[in-house]
């Protein structure tokens, strides 16, 4: 993946984290994903038979949306490659505090820890949902139909504290993780101070090879 350094509008260097097509591809999950949510949590809370704001937006009932917007993120599943590395065991120890102080343990990854391990527990969650989903848009009834319902709506919880916690993170509300959230907005790039303190590894290896070239032939 390519990346670019350089000075941004005079506020000083600044590295591209993550490329415009991943940030497209981010923009596409995060919109059905809330979509998926605020459909499910209002069919969840009992109210099918009253049009949510999305349904009287679009025209088309709660279930109609939910089931449509559930096929179009399967599609992104299935075109999405979920990449798992090691935990760091020190980094998850300081992590409670570094959130708060931005003084977060070193790691070796593209990814922090935190990160590595939500992208294993998020997509295990979304691959439930997605296949309990696709279960009960062709069934009809029946005692598979009512299994793969109870688990599609047990799934919701923990997945919904997940992405909730992904926001939160992204958002850069929590003062360690302070303009994190251009790393996915607004360009993509985000001053190297942030990189380095959140992804120290990563910064280094990609300022390294922007100077010097990749040592490979690789592009990061």
């Amino acid at each position: 993946m390519a990346t670019e350094h350089r000075r941004h509008s005079g506020a000083g260097p600044v590295v591209e984290r993550f490329s415009r097509t991943a940030r497209w591809f981010h923009a596409a999950t995060y919109v059905a994903v809330l979509i998926l949510l605020v459909t499910g949590w209002w069919l969840l809370a009992g109210r099918e038979g009253q049009p949510s704001p999305l349904s009287a937006l679009t025209g088309l009932p709660d279930t109609t949306l939910h089931t449509l917007v559930g096929w179009a993120f399967t599609v992104l599943v299935v075109a999405a490659l979920a990449l798992a590395d090691r935990a760091d065991l020190r980094w998850f120890v300081g992590w409670p505090a570094a959130a708060f102080t931005g003084r977060f343990a070193p790691h070796r990854g593209r990814y922090d820890p935190g990160q590595r391990v939500l992208n294993i527990l998020l997509p295990l969650g979304l691959t439930v949902l997605v296949t309990t989903g696709i279960g009960l848009a062709l069934l009809h009834g029946g005692p598979a139909f009512a299994i793969l319902d109870r688990v599609h709506r047990v799934a919701t919880y923990p997945v919904t504290g997940l992405i909730l916690g992904h926001m939160l993170v992204g958002s850069g509300l929590l003062p360690g993780y302070r303009g994190v959230w251009r790393s996915m907005h607004l360009g993509g790039r985000l001053s190297t101070g942030v990189a380095r303190r959140l992804w120290p590894a990563w910064t280094h290896r990609t300022l390294h090879e922007e100077r010097d070239g990749p040592v490979d032939g690789r592009v990061t």
